[in-house]
C-alpha cells in the first residue's frame, strides 16, 4: 500500500485522502491504480455509509501529473490506459450507493475538476480556484470532466471553462452550481464532516439510494429510472427504519391537522 491516497475510517465514516501535496495532489500512474483500489475497497464495503473526500497541502487536486507523463518515457497507450484505470475508480464512487462530500480547500485544476465532481455534494473554500487548461497545454479532457462538468453548469459554461484561459473564483463557482456551498478555508474541514454526519445520523441507507438513483439515472431513459425507483422505494419501505421513520412522520402529521 502507497500512500498517495490515505483512507481513513471512524465508524460508518470512511475519509479518503489525496495524499500528494508537494505534486498538488496531482494524479501520477501510482495514484491513479490507487485511487481506482480505494474506489472498489470503499464501495464494496457495507459498513461504510459515507465518504469525505479531501486533500492534504494548498490544493484540491491540479488533476494528471503532467511532469510524471512528459518525464517518465510514457506513450499515448499508457496515457489511455492510466485515464481507463482512473475512470473506474470515477465511476465506481459516482455510481455506488455510498454519499460523498468533497472538501475542497485550494485549486482545482484538469482532471481535478472531474475528481472533485465525483462527489455528490462540495464544500469549498472562499479562497479556491477553479481552472481546465487542457487546451493550453494541448491535452483534451478527460476523468470524467467532459460528461460531469456540463453535467453540474450546463454545457455553455463548461465550454467556457474548456475553451478560454478562464480561471472561476469560489463565489462565481457557487453561482455557476459547480459547488454546493462556499466557507471561510478554516471551516472547510469541519462543514464537509458535518455534511456526511447528518446522513449518518439519518437514514443513511435512503440517502445512498437517493444518491445512486439520481447518478445512474442520468444515462437512462425515463422508463428506466420509473422501473429502477419502484422497487427501490419498496425495499426501503420494508425495512424496520423506514417504518419507524414513516409511521412517525403519519403521527406527528396527524397531531398536526387535528383541530385545537
Amino acid at each position: 500500500m502507497t500512500d498517495s491516497i490515505l483512507v481513513a475510517r471512524d465508524g460508518a465514516l470512511a475519509r479518503v485522502t489525496f495524499n500528494r501535496p508537494a505534486f498538488l495532489n496531482a494524479m501520477d500512474f501510482e495514484m491513479g491504480r490507487r485511487w481506482r483500489d480505494v474506489a472498489h475497497e470503499i464501495t464494496s464495503d457495507a459498513s461504510v455509509g459515507a465518504v469525505i473526500l479531501d486533500a492534504a497541502g494548498p490544493a484540491f487536486c491540479a488533476g494528471g501529473d503532467v511532469i510524471a507523463m512528459a518525464t517518465s518515457g510514457a506513450s499515448g497507450a499508457d496515457v489511455t490506459d492510466t485515464a481507463h484505470i482512473i475512470h473506474d475508480g470515477i465511476r465506481t464512487f459516482a455510481l455506488s450507493d455510498k454519499p460523498i462530500v468533497a472538501a475542497v480547500q485550494g485549486a482545482v485544476a484538469g482532471g481535478g475538476l472531474g475528481l472533485m465532481l465525483t462527489a455528490d455534494y462540495i464544500v469549498a473554500a472562499d479562497s479556491a480556484k477553479f481552472v481546465s487548461k487542457y487546451a493550453n497545454i494541448g491535452l483534451t479532457p478527460d476523468l470524467g470532466v467532459s460528461t460531469l462538468l456540463p453535467a453540474a453548469i450546463g454545457q455553455r459554461r463548461a465550454l467556457q471553462l474548456l475553451l478560454q484561459d478562464r480561471t472561476l473564483d469560489a463565489g462565481t463557482a457557487l453561482d455557476w452550481g459547480l459547488v454546493s456551498e462556499v466557507v471561510p478555508r478554516d471551516d472547510v474541514a469541519g462543514r464537509a464532516e458535518a455534511v456526511a454526519r447528518f446522513w449518518l445520523a439519518g437514514a443513511t441507507a435512503a440517502f445512498g439510494q437517493a444518491k445512486r438513483l439520481v447518478r445512474v439515472g442520468a444515462d437512462r431513459t425515463f422508463d428506466e429510472n420509473l422501473a429502477d425507483e419502484a422497487p427501490s422505494i419498496g425495499a426501503r419501505f420494508d425495512t424496520d427504519e423506514a417504518r419507524t421513520r414513516v409511521a412517525a412522520f403519519a403521527a406527528a402529521s396527524a397531531k398536526q391537522a387535528r383541530p385545537a
